[in-house]
């Protein structure tokens, strides 16, 4: 008995070690960089053309927004794993958050073309409306980041009525996921290695927190890919009467 707890313990704290790790690692790359390109403008700014500098100014902008972004989501991790976190549930439509998404989203890839099938009548859904639009944006922004330029993102909305649930699918036209990665993209830090992934930052926290939320909020989502693309699913369970009648009090 002493000895499996001796091995639990061991596991954490090299859980714990790893977790620093990586977390150091993926500080230290953007600050590194935002160091490097800082001290040649302070040391060589008059040798350098106004091209130069604008585009160093430009690479310290979007290593900074690297680094917002990790912290933003080590922060997010941080309340997700802690036992003092509340959702606020609210029965709400879909279908403005999923075209807010897209409005915010598609500025940032000009050349996509977002595709929206909805079923008509749709019933509300039950959840915590700022953890449902970070999903939405997490699974639009990655159907976009991870796919080639003028490529189509569709979103499909339906219901499940043998399940009593709403069914949310995002497809992109990416390279797709292979089998024996499937099961690692929802862990932390997790990121497959692509010719496309390479050339894109990001810090393998987004899929993680994503499956996180849902799961909360108990919902289910899931994942299935091909070399032509892959599609994410998250499912809600439809707002009962009592739901919408609560929500209308609070109103």
């Amino acid at each position: 008995m002493a000895e499996i707890k001796e091995e639990k313990i061991n596991n954490l704290e090299q859980a714990h070690l790893d977790f620093i790790s990586t977390v150091s690692h993926e500080l230290r790359t953007p600050l590194t960089s935002i160091r490097g390109f800082a001290d040649t403008l302070l040391s060589s700014y008059d040798r350098l053309t106004p091209e130069q500098r604008e585009k160093f100014l430009h690479i310290i902008k979007d290593q900074s927004n690297r680094l917002i972004n990790l912290v933003e989501n080590l922060l997010t991790v941080s309340k997700m794993q802690s036992e003092k976190e509340l959702l606020i549930y609210k029965s709400v439509d879909v279908l403005p958050f999923i075209d807010s998404a897209i409005q915010m989203i598609k500025n940032q890839y000009k050349t996509h073309k977002y595709i929206c099938n909805y079923e008509k009548n749709l019933p509300k859904i039950l959840v915590d409306t700022d953890k449902f639009q970070q999903i939405l944006l997490n699974l639009i922004d990655n159907a976009s980041k991870y796919s080639n330029e003028s490529s189509t993102v569709e979103i499909k909305v339906s219901q499940n009525y043998a399940k009593n649930t709403v069914i949310i699918a995002i497809k992109d036209e990416g390279i797709g996921i292979s089998p024996e990665d499937i099961n690692k993209i929802f862990n932390k830090f997790s990121r497959i290695d692509s010719p496309l992934t390479r050339k894109i930052q990001g810090n393998g926290l987004g899929l993680y927190i994503t499956k996180t939320l849902v799961e909360k909020m108990n919902g289910k989502i899931s994942v299935e890919s091909s070399p032509k693309g892959s599609e994410f699913e998250i499912e809600f369970k439809i707002a009962t009467p009592e739901d919408n009648a609560i929500k209308k009090i609070k109103e």
